[in-house]
């Protein structure tokens, strides 16, 4: 087997598009991925937490969304042995690396509402 293959489901560098643009799309395209590191921004949250934060995400759309994030290594989950289980995400170093990026689509999205207000 070759070192460019990886556990799980993460792509490996070889199945990344080639287009560094792409690729950042390729993580995080998705509406709700988006949202869910707006929420994360600040810190740790529970899931019911994320939830409501989020708005209308279904439970399994959102369980969904932040697998992959874990597998591409944007968000850490832990677990608590507990009854009821807790479950907490944290964005990663990776995950907070992306905050130039969600800084320049709020920003963005401000002078647009403003011009078309």
């Amino acid at each position: 087997m070759e070192n460019s293959t990886t556990t799980s489901s993460k792509q490996t560098i070889h199945e990344l598009p080639a287009c560094p643009v792409e690729t950042t799309l390729t993580l995080i395209s998705d509406k709700w991925k988006v949202l869910i590191l707006r929420d994360l921004m600040p810190g740790t949250k529970r899931f019911g937490e994320l939830r409501k934060s989020i708005g209308h995400v279904t439970q399994k759309v959102l369980t969904a969304q932040l697998r992959q994030m874990e597998e591409s290594g944007l968000v850490s989950r832990k677990v608590y042995a507990e009854v009821p289980p807790r479950v907490e995400y944290t964005l990663t170093d990776l995950g907070y690396s992306l905050k130039p990026i969600l800084d320049a689509m709020w920003d963005w999205g401000e002078n647009y509402k403003k011009q078309n207000a």
